[in-house]
């Protein structure tokens, strides 16, 4: 089901399609489950803020009784809480989701947006400039320092020849760069992060593009990485650019009981609107067409199945 080409919607659109009368509701009042934990990002990124959104939704949609959303590093620690049968569902990117044999995907939810930061008066104009310079890739359990480290080695910006390193968290990254304590933070997330947003506000910033090295990724890790464009505006005075571009997938442990993802997945189809932040610029795929493209993962079978029910 994954091989399908993937058109991303605007949230304009996507709110004027009606999806609520694509799946049927489900006659019965009580809760699947008594709890659910959803694993999502770090405090002022995009993500956190969807896993909220959808742990609402799931609530109102009686999939379980209480959702509890947890703040995390990213798609790496993510992972790992799946894998400690520490989280339920989880969001991650999908270049990290296909270092993973032990979950299953519920759907493709988002672009992920790779986003070089640095300010507008310094002398970064382009990648090669920050060769020994000081940069934030993210913490450790970031999808962000993943990606990052490959964008690096496809440049042939690592080892000696490269920047030198921090792995900053997100709200820490931005107040280092306003200071000057670092030259650029990478952040991997949904635009506009509202983070960056203040950051914007507070110190002009510049996006680097980075698509450059896009086939160099591609030939080295498949065709997970994609060329996005961030649009003008998207933060205070900075300019459309191309970067690089990762799916952002829903995911679960494979134990999830096949009625629950079945649910999960009439969540995403007929309560999408509700899962869109308001302030939302960046590309989704919440409608049943694109929320099946989660390769490298394969979907949980529950979510395969209602997939199938949706497209008859």
């Amino acid at each position: 089901m994954s091989g399908q080409a993937i058109l991303p919607l605007s949230r304009r659109a996507l709110l004027a399609a009606g999806l609520a009368s694509v799946v049927g509701s489900c006659s019965s009042d009580r809760p699947l489950v008594d709890r659910l934990v959803v694993a999502g990002g770090e405090r002022g990124g995009f993500y956190l803020e969807f896993a909220q959104l959808l742990a609402t939704q799931l609530t109102a949609a009686k999939v379980a009784r209480a959702v509890e959303v947890r703040s995390t590093e990213g798609s790496l620690q993510n992972l790992e809480l799946l894998r400690l049968g520490q989280a339920d569902l989880a969001l991650c990117l999908a270049d990290a989701a296909a270092q993973s044999g032990e979950v299953v995907a519920l759907g493709r939810v988002y672009e992920n947006y790779l986003q070089c930061v640095v300010r507008s008066a310094g002398p970064v104009r382009q990648l090669p400039d920050l060769a020994g310079r000081r940069i934030s890739s993210g913490p450790p359990g970031a999808g962000a320092a993943l990606t990052t480290n490959r964008l690096l080695i496809a440049a042939g910006m690592h080892a000696e020849r490269g920047p030198v390193i921090a792995n900053l968290r997100l709200s820490d990254a931005a107040d280092a760069l306003a200071t000057g304590r670092i030259d650029a933070m990478f952040w991997s997330g949904g635009v506009p992060t509202r983070r960056l947003s203040e950051l914007s506000a507070q110190v002009p910033i510049r996006l680097l593009s980075l698509d450059r090295w896009l086939s160099t990724l591609r030939t080295a890790y498949g065709v997970v990485y994609q060329r996005a464009q961030i649009p003008a505006g998207t933060y205070s005075g900075v300019q459309q650019v191309s970067t690089i571009g990762v799916p952002n997938l829903l995911i679960c442990r494979p134990g999830v009981p096949r009625a629950v993802a079945s649910k999960i997945v009439d969540v995403l189809v007929k309560r999408a609107g509700g899962l869109v932040p308001a302030a939302a610029a960046g590309a989704h795929y919440l409608d049943p067409n694109s929320l099946i493209g989660t390769s490298p993962l394969k979907l949980h079978p529950g979510a395969a199945e209602r997939y199938r029910t949706v497209h008859g």
